[in-house]
């Protein structure tokens, strides 16, 4: 699928260029074509008006015009003067040529029967311009073998640069084709995968679900009461899913960039301080050593729900993590004019395999444990995500075995 939209980027652009440079190279063609058309014309009326003036004894011949080298100061000429019925009356040339060849010439521009034009004769280009004259008229002929040369040459030039052109810019286009599919491909596999990861958190309550109303209906006899151990497997289950679809509403409501938050300016510190109050009681139960040190008055602009929300997930995300009678340090403050959120756990540590893939959706390095906990490897991608709303980063750093930190970096007013 995407080798087939890379082909049709590449054959669109192609195309685009291709007729780009028709066109480009057309005009020139067209501009060039003109200006010799009108510098031939321009050399015919001029020789038609120098040998109206000359006098037939003026002439002055040269002997045999196939071995003559045409002069450099100008282009080889003559001019027949014709009585009505087409007999040659007289012929003006600084060239002596044979006088077959005059009616060869004569013959060509006659059976035109056009005024003024061109053709071929001995290998030569030859334009022509037939005047009144007295009581017949006059042929002008003027070689344009040169300028017939030029352009030839010019339309060879250009389709050597365009063939040229055409091959270079297929691989550039190839190449940047490639770097514009890429993260479409990327976004794709990730959409692919996480239809598939939230299809799997799905199947195990629904599975579980319904192996418990099947308990229920065989056992259709007793009373409520006697069937709530299996009630209750269904409530927490239903209560996963529902925190499993809220979690992917959100996030898909976050992948919208036109759907905004509303912002403001809020105290960062006071917000840290009331999500430590709100958690005191779980930290102490969970026999954490619990350590904070907050810079005063960090102002940051964005919304403080959302932002309440990402210390909420990764101070949950530290207790999970945290051994028994472990630390959990947090610290906020202003570095180089942004606030600056860490906090830092002791326990196992994160290896730099999982580092570079906590931030995805639904991974989880240790799978059991998280079911255990209610966690669908959701909590760091929002996190994440919210963040880069508030032109905020994320980033993670471990020590195995030792400890791991959080650190968020937010824009200060």
């Amino acid at each position: 699928m995407f080798k087939e939209l890379r082909n049709k980027f590449l054959m669109l652009n192609l195309i685009i260029i291709t007729v780009t440079m028709i066109i480009a190279f057309s005009t020139i063609y067209l501009i060039t074509y003109n200006d010799v058309k009108r510098d031939i014309d321009l050399e015919l009326h001029k020789i038609s008006d120098m040998n109206k003036k000359q006098k037939d004894n003026m002439k002055e011949p040269i002997p045999n015009f196939n071995s003559m080298e045409p002069p450099k100061d100008r282009s080889l000429s003559f001019t027949l003067i014709l009585d009505n019925e087409g007999k040659t009356l007289s012929t003006l040339s600084i060239f002596d040529m044979e006088e077959e060849f005059y009616e060869k010439a004569k013959e060509k521009a006659l059976s035109s029967n056009i005024d003024k034009g061109k053709f071929k004769l001995e290998d030569n280009h030859w334009a022509f311009l037939k005047i009144s004259y007295m009581d017949g008229y006059r042929l002008v002929f003027l070689d344009i073998t040169r300028q017939q040369a030029i352009l030839t040459n010019l339309i060879l030039t250009f389709l050597a640069v365009a063939l040229l052109m055409l091959v270079v810019i297929f691989f550039i286009s190839r190449f940047f084709a490639n770097k514009a599919i890429a993260p479409i491909r990327e976004a794709f596999e990730k959409q692919k995968q996480f239809i598939g990861d939230a299809s799997h958190e799905l199947k195990t309550p629904l599975a579980v679900i319904n192996t418990n109303v099947d308990v229920l209906f065989s056992n259709g006899e007793d009373s409520i009461n006697s069937q709530k151990k299996w009630l209750n497997y269904i409530k927490s289950e239903v209560e996963r899913m529902s925190k499993l679809t809220n979690d992917l509403l959100y996030l898909t409501q976050m992948d919208y960039s036109d759907i905004k938050m509303i912002f403001s300016n809020f105290n960062l510190s006071e917000t840290v301080e009331n999500v430590i109050l709100t958690m005191e009681a779980v930290i102490f139960e969970n026999n954490i050593v619990f350590n904070y040190t907050i810079d005063e008055n960090l102002i940051v602009y964005g919304n403080n729900e959302q932002i309440k929300q990402v210390i909420i997930i990764l101070l949950d995300n530290a207790l999970k993590y945290t051994e028994l009678n472990g630390n959990i340090d947090l610290s906020l403050k202003r570095i180089n004019g942004n606030s600056v959120l860490s906090i830092t756990n002791t326990g196992q540590g994160i290896s730099e395999v999982h580092l570079t893939r906590i931030f995805d959706r639904f991974y989880r390095i240790d799978k059991s444990r998280e079911r255990k906990s209610g966690g669908y490897g959701l909590g760091l991608s929002i996190a994440k995500a919210i963040l880069e709303q508030h032109d905020g980063k994320i980033y993670a750093k471990s020590v195995m075995n030792q400890s791991t930190t959080f650190t968020v970096e937010l824009p200060s007013l």
